[in-house]
């Protein structure tokens, strides 16, 4: 029973890193910008659910319908005013990689500061969903199971996008090559910039989704930006459905560890799995040596 309880936390926490991670493995794998500010988004979209939540009694459910075209609009707003220029004058996309790292760790800092100014810095938290549901034989929390469900249905529907439409076609072509892709006559900055706002879209969906059952604070941003960059980086770089392998992986990892060795151990875990990884497949479980 204690291994059929530590696999199905697995799953659920391995569920809750793939949707922390999908909104950066668009952004990073598309658009080629390495977001440092990608967990201060997260956590701020956390913030407004906790507020919504506590102060009009607002279900976090029913708040996206209104977060997530304004994360959408945020995000589109970010690229053209504070990534466009580093675009332009970026010759290669190594160059670009660089540039929007330095520019979204100052981003990181100026989200950070308007959170602490709003509420603090002190711990948030609420409860909503919170009611055990039995799986088989094991007890996992209702808001717990509903993220792994949105991961997946989220997961699931990007891949179909990428892979089954038009648009997706064209998502693709831009992460491969964006230099051929204009040649055949994709408008390159636009629809980076609207990929950048999807990722932005998805990390509001993640940070309100997890604010039901994790305890977060203004300062904590870091922490989701890492574990999602190690999921993006393990998956393989705009591979999703890498990523949530990498995800599931890195949940089960932490939760056998936890349960069987010293719970201490789950961080050095995680890391030395992602090391493995590296050291068999550089380019991470699906990705592609260029």
């Amino acid at each position: 029973m204690a291994l059929l309880d530590a696999l199905i936390a697995g799953l659920v926490l391995g569920g809750m890193y793939a949707l922390i991670a999908l909104g950066l493995n668009l952004q990073y794998g598309v658009a080629r910008i390495l977001n440092l500010a990608y967990g201060e988004i997260l956590v701020a979209a956390a913030v407004l659910a906790w507020v919504a939540f506590t102060t009009h009694n607002v279900a976090p459910p029913l708040g996206l319908l209104a977060l997530v075209p304004l994360a959408a609009l945020t995000g589109l707003a970010i690229y053209r005013i504070a990534l466009v220029p580093l675009v332009r004058r970026s010759r290669t996309r190594a160059a670009l990689e660089t540039d929007s790292l330095l520019a979204t760790f100052g981003l990181l800092f100026v989200v950070q500061g308007i959170m602490l100014a709003a509420v603090g810095g002190g711990y948030l938290s609420y409860s909503y969903l919170a009611i055990p549901v039995d799986l088989l034989g094991s007890r996992v929390a209702a808001n717990r199971l509903l993220a792994l469900g949105c991961a997946l249905v989220l997961g699931a529907a990007l891949y179909l996008l990428l892979t089954r439409t038009r648009l997706g076609t064209a998502i693709r072509g831009l992460a491969v090559d964006p230099t051929a892709a204009q040649l055949v006559g994709i408008n390159v900055r636009s629809l980076a910039g609207w990929t950048f706002a999807l990722g932005t879209a998805l990390a509001a969906i993640a940070g309100v989704l997890v604010s039901m059952f994790l305890t977060v604070s203004a300062t904590m941003g870091v922490v989701f930006t890492m574990k999602a960059l190690i999921v993006v980086i393990m998956g393989g770089v705009g591979n999703l459905l890498g990523g949530v392998i990498a995800a599931l992986l890195l949940g089960l990892a932490e939760s056998l560890v936890a349960t069987f060795v010293d719970p201490a151990l789950t961080l050095a875990a995680n890391y030395a799995l992602f090391i493995v990884v590296l050291l068999i497949r550089p380019a991470g479980l699906f990705g592609r040596t260029t």
